[in-house]
């Protein structure tokens, strides 16, 4: 079972955490498995992923530089999504079954007001 911060546990973990202007997720476990699945990529065929990765950073900049309608962008963008296809079915992170409730009350939870003490209450005399 999950607890309240991780009320996502499989296939990849994600947890919740309130932040001042919302909700942080965690996300390590799916971008643990990118990494791995990279380095997988590179065990198998390093010279072809650098260069993969190599031509994604020159689009990028060449993105960056030209505006976000630009070819580039979208040459760039199209390349991402090939490599996450590739790597991680996608980029994509599947929530299951009672997962999804559980997730959007944790979201529900960690963005829910809160009251702020008062100075007597927080130790003040």
């Amino acid at each position: 079972m999950s607890d309240d911060r991780t009320p996502v546990t499989g296939p990849f973990r994600i947890s919740v955490g309130a932040i001042p202007s919302g909700v942080a997720l965690d996300m390590t476990h799916y971008l643990s498995t990118l990494i791995l699945a990279l380095a997988e990529a590179a065990s198998e065929d390093g010279q072809s992923l650098l260069d993969e990765l190599v031509s994604i950073a020159d689009l990028d900049r060449s993105a960056r530089h030209q505006g976000s309608d630009s070819h580039a962008t979208h040459e760039r963008d199209e390349a991402v999504q090939d490599l996450l296809d590739e790597l991680v079915n996608g980029g994509t992170v599947p929530v299951y079954g009672g997962q999804v409730l559980r997730l959007a009350e944790a979201l529900r939870r960690a963005v829910a007001p809160r009251p702020v003490p008062s100075q007597r209450e927080a130790g003040a005399a």
